[in-house]
């Protein structure tokens, strides 16, 4: 796997071969009025404007916007900016760079993030969601996506390890709040905490940006989720049909009574489920974002 040029390492007069993220893909046409190919590359470091003035539509058919691209040429300064005079530009093999090097990724440590995971599923005792918990926590490939994933691709934790920093966060206020409320089934609102966007783990695609799988297309993270703890469910004895109907009723309607089936909350779990996971993804968005209105609860 070979490592890019990194963009902050740029240099006039520099001979580049490397990899990028391509986010920007443009056909213009010069004041002589021959094609030339104008894109965008970018690294962790920044991003660096790239021409081609020829073989243009050669180069073009050889990538789109959005992939991983190698690419070869000479750095040189353009009214005061870095650009490179592209030699050779192409879609880059899938072994020669991991596009998680190329996206926003959470500052916070992943792995103190799977132990607060672990944690928060070892406070459930229900025998049910307890063994459901532990398959899904046991199962390696479902594991390695839920540290992978953002939570959004724009909005709130949109960043490698989003989805499981904000799943923390949404089980901790849960906890929170059924120490507050005792009445409250703690064991039901902290699963379903932790489980409430699982979907999320099958619904990204990850090239230079970050996209949407067929299936995140198709039936949204909601239903992705909903799906799969009810194959998991089918292997859990433990799970009664009762106790798995108040946990996908609690994660069909996270997003709010609108979404929910009936257009209303058929327990206060839900009802909490709900706003805890409204308060992270808003004040997440806000310190993100800014003061805007930031209506996503994702």
């Amino acid at each position: 796997m070979a490592a890019s040029v990194s963009v902050s390492a740029l240099r006039p007069g520099q001979q580049i071969d490397g990899v990028f993220a391509c986010t920007r893909k443009d056909r213009l046409l010069s004041r002589a009025g021959t094609p030339y190919l104008a894109v965008e590359l970018r690294d962790r470091t920044g991003t660096v404007q790239a021409r081609a003035f020829r073989d243009a539509d050669l180069l073009a058919g050889r990538f789109e916007r959005g992939d991983l691209v190698r690419v070869s040429g000479l750095v040189e300064r353009f009214r005061d900016e870095l650009q490179i005079e592209l030699r050779a530009i192409a879609r880059a093999d899938a072994s020669e760079a991991d596009p998680a090097a190329f996206l926003p990724s959470a500052y916070r440590d992943m792995e103190e993030l799977d132990g607060f995971l672990e944690h928060l599923a070892r406070e459930v005792y229900d025998p049910g969601y307890k063994a459901l918990l532990a398959q899904l926590l046991g199962d390696g490939e479902l594991r390695a996506a839920w540290r992978r994933a953002p939570c959004t691709r724009n909005g709130h934790h949109a960043y490698l390890g989003g989805l499981l920093e904000h799943t923390v966060a949404v089980a901790t206020l849960a906890q929170e709040t059924c120490l507050l409320h005792v009445r409250l089934d703690s064991d039901l609102l902290v699963t379903a905490a932790l489980v409430h966007d699982i979907g999320k783990t099958r619904e990204f695609t990850y090239g230079a940006e970050f996209g949407v799988s067929d299936e995140g297309r198709l039936l949204g993270h909601v239903q992705i989720g909903a799906r799969m703890l009810e194959q998991r469910a089918a292997q859990t004895p433990q799970l009664s049909d009762e106790r798995l109907l108040a946990l996908l009723h609690c994660v069909l309607s996270h997003h709010g009574p609108d979404t929910a089936p009936g257009r209303r909350f058929a327990s206060a779990e839900a009802l909490a489920l709900a706003r805890v996971n409204a308060l992270d993804a808003s004040v997440k968005g806000a310190l993100e974002h800014g003061l805007n209105p930031f209506s996503q609860s994702s």
